[in-house]
């Protein structure tokens, strides 16, 4: 058992830190921005709350994070009540924030300067894979540090890899997004034209769901796609900051991103058309006005 702070109770926060408790059988201080989540988290799963980042991670062994971009990041970690404030000498924190790699490499200098040890971890699978305990972890830092965070992130993931130095866990996460970003736009296009030839939907993905077009995407989202249900998922708005960190990158490193910045585009119109807050596969929706 471990003493672990963790800041941020959102969608995936909340759960996440919930099998710290649960399945961890960690000791948990939870930081959120609205007191109120974190009684509500308390009530659940007992542990205690904290007013503020710096007094949630004083004394811990470990402080998670996951919250809502860069700035936010910067606030609960090298704000006035900052976290790295409070926190002791070798703790370590573990950042499962969608950030840009710059602010990772940036918190890892931050830490170092005061005897801090800081992994970027940004995570993958939703907000499903934070309640069933399933996440996919990809994680940017030095190895031994790495070694130490591994079981303690292991109470909410399925896979956790360190796939090189600072920053490299947010830029494995941009991968993982353009990814994504080009297969949704793909399975809208391929499910709006079979609706259009008159093809039986079902008999159709569990056709090509066994060949070389099958995705998550397609196996958990071709339903509701072709019902035109989208309140649910990761959200539209979610997915638009990550591809504007895409983007960003790419601007920085010289790749070529035409088919990601098209579908941000995209993006932007089912935003225009009161989607903000639909699931990622609404962008069949447009297909379909």
């Amino acid at each position: 058992m471990a003493k672990v702070a963790f800041l941020g109770l959102g969608v995936m926060g909340y759960p996440m830190a919930g099998h710290l408790r649960t399945k961890g059988g960690h000791d948990v201080t939870v930081y959120n921005r609205t007191a109120a989540k974190a009684d509500k988290w308390v009530a659940q799963f007992g542990g205690k709350s904290a007013p503020t980042p710096k007094l949630a991670a004083d004394g811990q062994d470990f402080v998670m994070c996951c919250v809502g971009n860069d700035d936010d990041l910067r606030q609960v970690t090298l704000g006035p009540d900052g976290a790295f404030s409070g926190m002791k000498k070798g703790a370590l924190f573990v950042d499962h924030t969608t950030a840009s790699a710059e602010i990772a490499r940036d918190l890892y200098k931050a830490g170092k300067d005061r005897g801090v040890d800081v992994i970027d971890a940004p995570v993958s699978g939703g907000q499903a894979g934070a309640e069933n305990g399933a996440l996919t972890v990809m994680c940017g830092g030095d190895a031994d540090v790495f070694a130490r965070a591994e079981a303690v992130i292991g109470a909410y993931a399925r896979a956790c890899n360190l796939l090189g130095a600072p920053g490299a866990g947010q830029l494995a996460k941009m991968v993982n997004q353009i990814c994504i970003a080009g297969v949704v736009q793909g399975l809208s296009e391929g499910l709006h034209f079979a609706t259009k030839a008159g093809l039986d939907i079902e008999k159709l993905i569990a056709t090509i769901s066994k060949g070389a077009a099958q995705s998550w995407q397609m196996e958990n989202r071709y339903k509701t796609m072709t019902e035109g249900k989208f309140d649910f998922g990761f959200a539209v708005d979610w997915m638009r900051k990550d591809l504007g960190i895409c983007l960003s990158e790419a601007r920085r490193n010289g790749a070529h991103l035409p088919v990601t910045a098209l579908v941000d585009q995209f993006y932007s119109e089912v935003q225009s058309m009161g989607g903000k807050r639909w699931d990622t596969s609404s962008l069949i929706a447009l297909l379909e006005r």
